[in-house]
């Protein structure tokens, strides 16, 4: 073997160990990065050189040279965030994220994401996050994966269910009035005068704000007033004379604004035994024979705010099954002041965004100034068989190669994948001791291969000296 071959050794020495400063470089520098991941430079030895010697042939080296800069996925700390859109991935897994346009697809661990203009979930470069829509109702996956996009507003709701729990006051006599509802009579609704009942009438009152299909709010008023029979009480379901459209605008027939008549029956303890109901004619004003209960053992009403009718069910905390049943809440007619003790209904007016929440499973939900708080998303994570393989593109983002293999995708929590953790971001996972003790041992073989070099070169003069 030949003195030069010594020099090369020297060489291939300090190539190596720059490449490795390198790497450490890199790693020091984003200490700081959000969810980077630091890479290690591992070191083989060159083929060797057969030489001769007295005990037979021998292997010399012919000096180094880079094995792999393979990248540690370690986890690393969450530091905590006011955004809820800021992510980290407590576990396994890759946030999938879209170039903007183009179908490509990245892989990061970085989880600074905002919505955009468009209410698309995109991180600073503005590739956006790959998930799932969910239905609003069920909260079940639909379609496949796509774009995370939140709608701004949520859609109207129409009401079709009314709850009104009241206690009516035992003590209450019947008034003047024959009926609530009687046109002919003096005194009852006439939906044509101001006000459409007078208060001599009824005993009590109870108003629910309902919503058509367009968002509009109504208020449906439920009259109340004893019968003649002590434990009967007959109820008169209306609504704004002038809201209703089964008739001419202004009104200018009694029946304007009055949807269902009907009696409740109590027994000696103050519990429903019986109600019933009829539906009143918009045009004649004249009640329809005896209504059975729905399906679900409620009566039912149509109201028309908008042209069309819309069914409501009325609900006083009894339901029909093969008897009036009592619920969990229902109403009474007890020897204290008459009251309404809890009343809600199911439709809604258009909403507009306030805020989005994330859930360890990857639901992003939106609230609505409307109240509604609708699941929208799912976020989806993907992994890889040999993560060593994935391609760094600088931003934070990997892609996919031959090497990584395909993409393993799935919902969080499911499959080995992690789960999502909300307000959180992930840290760069640079050892800064371990990268500065590398460091220390990266340069003193730099310098070692140097004074390789150096010696090398003081025999290359020695022989060059010896034909003086």
């Amino acid at each position: 073997m030949s003195v030069s071959s010594s020099l090369y050794a020297g060489i291939s020495g300090l190539s190596t160990m720059g490449n490795a400063m390198s790497v450490i470089g890199d790693n020091i520098a984003n200490v700081n990065t959000v969810a980077f991941k630091s890479s290690r430079a591992t070191f083989q030895d060159v083929l060797s050189q057969q030489i001769s010697t007295a005990a037979g042939s021998a292997q010399v080296g012919r000096g180094v040279t880079l094995a792999s800069v393979g990248g540690l996925f370690a986890q690393g700390s969450f530091e905590s965030s006011s955004q809820p859109t800021d992510l980290a991935i407590g576990g396994n897994g890759f946030f999938i994220v879209r170039a903007p346009g183009t179908e490509s697809k990245y892989y990061t661990r970085a989880g600074e994401f905002r919505f955009d203009q468009s209410g698309y979930l995109v991180n600073p470069a503005g590739y956006v996050v790959q998930g799932w829509g969910l239905d609003q109702d069920t909260g079940e996956v639909t379609g496949t994966m796509g774009d995370i996009l939140v709608p701004k507003s949520s859609a109207p709701v129409a009401t079709d269910a009314i709850e009104i729990i009241t206690n009516l006051d035992s003590r209450e006599t019947a008034k003047s009035a024959f009926d609530l509802y009687a046109p002919a009579a003096t005194g009852n609704w006439n939906g044509a005068g101001d006000p459409p009942i007078g208060s001599n009438a009824y005993a009590y009152h109870s108003a629910i704000q309902v919503y058509d299909s367009l968002g509009n709010s109504h208020d449906i008023t439920v009259y109340f007033d004893r019968t003649a029979v002590a434990t009967e009480w007959e109820y008169l379901v209306t609504c704004n004379p002038n809201e209703d459209a089964r008739v001419a605008q202004p009104p200018v027939v009694p029946q304007a604004g009055a949807l269902l008549y009907g009696t409740i029956k109590f027994n000696t303890s103050g519990d429903i035994t019986d109600i019933t109901a009829k539906s009143i004619d918009p045009l004649t004003g004249g009640l329809s024979a005896a209504l059975v209960p729905g399906a679900n053992g409620y009566f039912q009403f149509a109201a028309n705010f908008t042209g069309t009718d819309q069914t409501i069910d009325l609900n006083f905390g009894s339901v029909w099954t093969t008897a009036w049943e009592k619920e969990a809440l229902a109403s009474s007619q007890y020897a204290s002041a008459s009251t309404t003790i809890f009343q809600d209904q199911n439709g809604f007016g258009a909403g507009f965004l306030q805020s989005v929440s994330v859930s360890a499973e990857g639901v992003i939900t939106g609230h609505y100034s409307n109240g509604q708080i609708i699941p929208r998303n799912l976020i989806g994570l993907a992994d890889f068989n040999n993560l060593i393989g994935l391609s760094k593109l600088g931003g934070n983002l990997f892609s996919v190669t031959t090497e990584s293999g395909a993409p393993i995708t799935g919902q969080p929590g499911t499959n080995g994948l992690g789960s999502i953790a909300p307000n959180s971001l992930e840290q760069s996972n640079v050892d800064l001791g371990a990268e500065f003790v590398r460091m220390i041992t990266v340069q003193r073989g730099f310098q070692a291969n140097s004074k390789i070099i150096t010696t090398t070169d003081d025999m290359l003069a020695e022989l060059i000296s010896l034909k003086r």
